[in-house]
């Protein structure tokens, strides 16, 4: 029995569909999910009061432009690296002051961030601190994906 070419194409064709079918499903079905963020621990699974809603609200309020201030300062020394570089073309003097103060700019967010974080579990009762914790060393320990 001779196949026409037709037919082979047609075979092939779901064949091909068939295997990205299957490792579609196979990276959507055997995935991990995905560790929930801070945000969604602290706004979804700790019932918080209305008090401690509005108090870590205020928090966040408090950091978010701290953190925008120092997100703004590592892109002001980025854009200094760049032109350290481009002038310098080499590890120069200029390079060097930009990243040391992009690292400074960089190492004091993740001091504010500590500090944020240590603030909002202030407010927590003990049951919630122990998933706020149990969150935080998840977080900090995970796998890159």
């Amino acid at each position: 029995m001779r196949l026409s070419f037709r037919a082979i194409l047609v075979t092939a064709l779901v064949a091909l569909a068939a295997g990205f079918g299957g490792v579609w499903l196979g990276m959507r079905a055997l995935a991990p999910a995905p560790a929930p963020s801070m945000h969604d621990v602290l706004h979804h699974r700790l019932d918080l009061s209305a008090d401690q809603l509005a108090r870590i609200e205020s928090l966040e309020g408090a950091f978010a432009a701290r953190k925008h201030a120092l997100e703004l300062e590592m892109r002001s020394a980025n854009a200094e690296l760049a032109a350290a570089i481009r002038e310098e073309h080499e590890n120069g003097p200029r390079v060097a002051a930009a990243v040391e103060r992009f690292h400074g700019a960089m190492g004091r967010l993740q001091t504010e961030t500590i500090a944020h974080m240590f603030a909002m579990r202030e407010v927590l009762n003990d049951e919630q601190k122990a998933i706020f914790d149990d969150t935080v060393v998840e977080a900090l320990t995970a796998e890159p994906q």
